[in-house]
């Protein structure tokens, strides 16, 4: 019979509590009292031992009982309970929900994660600067997955350039998704994979990934990074964690606790983010950096047209900017802003429609593109975000 912890709380009177649990289909090793006096007389019997802390009962549990409800527990304290069921590995139900702890897929070689709290939080260029600093002396390898992913996982040897992201997308392909990103902006080998679908807690609905790690494990690099994709974790077991934040986000709402405790390294991007609720949440190293717009080649003071999905400041440019476009989501807008435009260079992220629209409006004008990147830069009185991504660093891989 499959064995369970329940939540409880003292609004509701103990004889109920204890026909409650006597009525489950589980064997029930522990009751924990998430709190409440109204209805305890002293001495209540609930039929099962009462649990210290509800962690006290995990070892032992595969599912969480949640019998508990309003005033004790609010939906965000519900879903903080489900976030500590969901990281030991078990079930969290209640009533009317429950969640599964997302699956992850055993992989034999050193291996990190880079995952996020939503989308345009900073991830993918977390994901390159990690893969820049890693792949100084040693062998690494990317494996990316995307909403716009290829059907069968595609490995980018060398860095695209415009022109072949533009040959991709006139075949069809998402020539900006996130392999071509970081393959283009590292020079690291990338392979490509695609996603549909995420949970609250991060799974994926359907996903080509373990096939790309396959295909990862077979190069036998000395480490492989996998990037995920908005809030959607990749679906393999890894030796380490870093969760990226966004300064509009709270890293520990609803099952976002669940990604935190499944973490190593928190970096928040824009450093608005509430560190010390990270911290209470679980003893992990947390950076606070921005993001810096940086050109991968020397702009010299050229009549250059900026391309972006965010806020990225651009006044740190070497350059005469002439125009700045924040709309490469948002095609419609983003060829009004091209029709506004009269540039020598068309600075762009490798995102949304930058090859689509931008690039392919600069092939037909005749003007150069240049590809922008998301520096990483540590905010003053940070700890050093490398030393922190180094000591993630499994002890296999070589140093």
């Amino acid at each position: 019979m499959t064995r369970a912890v329940v939540v409880i709380d003292g609004e509701h009177y103990a004889p109920v509590v204890r026909d409650a649990i006597a009525e489950l289909p589980y064997e029930v090793v522990g009751a924990w009292l998430a709190g409440g006096t109204e209805k305890l007389r002293g001495g209540d019997e609930y039929g099962v031992p009462l649990l210290a802390q509800l962690e006290d009962g995990f070892a032992q549990a595969e599912v969480v009982v949640d019998l508990s409800d309003e005033p004790v527990l609010s939906p965000p304290a519900r879903f903080l309970l489900a976030s500590r069921a969901l990281a030991a590995g078990l079930t969290y139900k209640g009533a009317d929900f429950q969640f599964e702890p997302p699956e992850y897929a055993a992989f034999p070689l050193p291996s990190l994660a880079i995952i996020g709290t939503g989308k345009r939080v900073g991830k993918t260029a977390v994901t390159g600067h990690v893969a820049r600093l890693l792949s100084r002396d040693r062998d690494v390898v990317v494996v990316a997955m995307g909403r716009g992913g290829p059907a069968e996982p595609l490995t980018a040897e060398v860095a695209p350039t415009v022109e072949s992201l533009l040959a991709l997308s006139r075949a069809g392909a998402h020539a900006a998704s996130d392999y071509l990103e970081t393959a283009a902006l590292t020079g690291v080998v990338t392979i490509g994979c695609r996603r549909a679908g995420g949970g609250l807690a991060g799974a994926v609905t359907t996903s080509n990934v373990l096939r790309g790690a396959e295909l990862a494990a077979e190069r036998e690099p000395d480490l492989v990074i996998f990037d995920g994709s908005g809030a959607a974790i990749p679906p393999i077991d890894v030796d380490a964690r870093i969760l990226v934040s966004g300064a509009a986000q709270d890293p520990t709402a609803y099952l976002n606790a669940y990604r935190v405790l499944v973490s190593d390294l928190v970096v928040v991007i824009g450093g608005g983010s509430d560190v010390d609720a990270v911290r209470a949440l679980k003893d992990v190293p947390v950076v606070r950096a921005d993001l810096r717009l940086r050109p991968v080649a020397p702009l010299e003071g050229r009549r250059v047209a900026v391309f972006t999905t965010g806020p990225a400041p651009t006044e740190h440019l070497d350059a005469d900017v002439v125009s700045v476009s924040r709309n490469l989501a948002d095609r419609a807008r983003l060829r009004e802003d091209l029709e506004r435009t009269d540039a020598d260079v068309f600075l762009v992220e490798i995102k949304a429609a930058a090859i689509d629209v931008v690039a392919e409006a600069a092939h037909e004008r005749g003007v150069e593109v240049a590809f922008a990147e998301n520096e990483i830069v540590t905010l003053p009185g940070e700890p050093s975000l490398d030393d922190a991504i180094l000591q993630l660093v499994p002890t296999g891989a070589p140093a």
